[in-house]
């Protein structure tokens, strides 16, 4: 391609479906990843888990309008018969009632109005399904070495709502090839191993890339989807000024534990949210389980500088999850070998992405998505497209936002939900379902 119409930073998931949905509609785009293969940054890492429960409708919406995607993969991708697809598997969502949640009251509220199924289960019927579960609550979550640690408080749980349709997709990097296989369908180049080390600009514009190598490469879109390094391409393009919301990298550790004893926790088990004692799961192949951090006040956030130099060995905090998710199953053993995966989040200010132009004509962000945006990459994907589209034709997305149709559901959302200049959202609930 001697001249794109755009370029895309990173093949992630998220990346990699802008570039399909732009393709599609005869954007000529070049992905640029500095990975030796496509879907290998923080796509790789993630837990995949695909949701419909949020604190915010806007959110419940897109999430629930991004399950229909997975839900039919091979349709929505279109590539050959025999295609080796990434398998989205519906296990089902509980979230256990708590005080921290509201007992569920704004998430059940927000699922009704949008006619997505759920059911509220008693506690009887969570150990149920269940009955490896302690019905004890622990609340508030505490790091290990609190002496309180592993003390019930004398309450019991209240149960919790569980959405069915939710699941989770076993390849996650798989996925985000996928993508990148369809989009190649319609034109699109992707190119790995090219380190962007500076955004180009003319006459106020931009107007480009440079790459590690000393190549130029010219476009007038360029679209900043580099997860982790995210805020480090906004530098670049000396676009943070003025955004009220940033990004910046997160390291996260993902504790990878046998089931317990007896209970065939990857068959019969399902994703679980539980902020009494903070944690979320789910099933693992070979009857495993992984336990994520929803990062209560006691887990010290590990901020990083870059994507590049942070500690990838497993501390203290994998045992401090593995102890918690412990106390809900009292019969889980936890094996002296570390094992899971240890990786950074692109986390935005209030946990809400940017899906947004920027002060730069031509650059637009699709950043601060990790932990949370998984499920919702095709539906980013065709809103993107939608976004550049709108902006490139002349319309101003900060004071005339684009209104947007999300043709599954068929409701029209605000996309300045997402802005980089919005205040930060006191509906987040500030946490994430990896």
């Amino acid at each position: 391609m001697s001249q794109p119409d755009a370029i895309i930073i990173g093949t992630g998931v998220i990346g990699a479906a802008i570039a399909f949905e732009m393709a599609k509609v005869g954007w000529k785009t070049v992905s640029l990843d500095r990975n030796a293969q496509v879907g290998h940054g923080s796509t790789a890492g993630s837990c995949a888990i695909i949701r419909m429960h949020y604190s915010t409708f806007d959110g419940t919406a897109f999430a629930w309008e991004g399950y229909h995607y997975w839900r039919d993969w091979a349709e929505y991708l279109g590539l050959p018969q025999g295609a080796d697809l990434a398998q989205f598997r519906e296990t089902g969502c509980l979230v256990m009632k708590t005080e921290a949640n509201g007992l569920l009251e704004k998430h059940m509220r927000n699922s009704s109005a949008l006619n997505c199924p759920f059911e509220e289960w008693s506690p009887e019927q969570v150990t149920d399904r269940l009955p490896v579960y302690s019905q004890d609550s622990f609340a508030p979550a505490r790091h290990m070495d609190d002496p309180e640690f592993g003390q019930p408080n004398g309450r019991k749980m209240q149960g919790g709502v569980y959405w069915p349709q939710a699941g989770y997709v076993t390849d996650p990097a798989l996925s985000a090839q996928n993508l990148m296989d369809a989009a190649k369908q319609h034109g699109a180049e992707v190119r790995t191993g090219a380190e962007v080390v500076e955004i180009l600009t003319d006459d106020g514009r931009v107007s480009g890339v440079r790459l590690a190598s000393g190549e130029d490469i010219h476009a007038k879109v360029v679209v900043n989807v580099a997860g982790p390094g995210s805020a480090i391409i906004n530098g670049m393009a000396d676009v943070l000024d003025d955004m009220t919301i940033q990004t910046r990298p997160l390291r996260q550790e993902v504790v990878h534990v046998p089931a317990p004893e007896g209970f065939d926790f990857e068959n019969d088990g399902t994703i679980v949210s539980d902020s009494d004692i903070a944690c979320y799961c789910r099933p693992e192949h070979g009857n495993h389980i992984l336990v994520g951090s929803e990062d209560p006040e006691c887990d010290p956030h590990q901020w990083c500088e870059d994507d590049v130099t942070y500690n990838r060995d497993f501390t203290d905090q994998w045992t401090t999850q593995a102890m918690r998710y412990a106390q809900r199953v009292p019969s889980l053993g936890i094996p002296s070998k570390t094992r899971g995966v240890v990786d950074l989040y692109d986390a935005s200010t209030d946990w809400i992405p940017i899906y947004d132009k920027s002060s730069l004509p031509g650059f637009y962000m699709a950043c601060g998505s990790s932990g949370n945006q998984y499920k919702n990459a095709p539906i980013a994907g065709k809103m993107m497209t939608a976004l550049i589209g709108y902006c490139e034709d002349g319309a101003d997305h900060d004071s005339a936002p684009l209104q947007f149709e999300l043709p599954y559901i068929g409701r029209t959302i605000d996309v300045g939900f997402y802005s980089r200049k919005r205040p930060i959202n006191k509906e987040s609930s500030f946490s994430v379902l990896g």
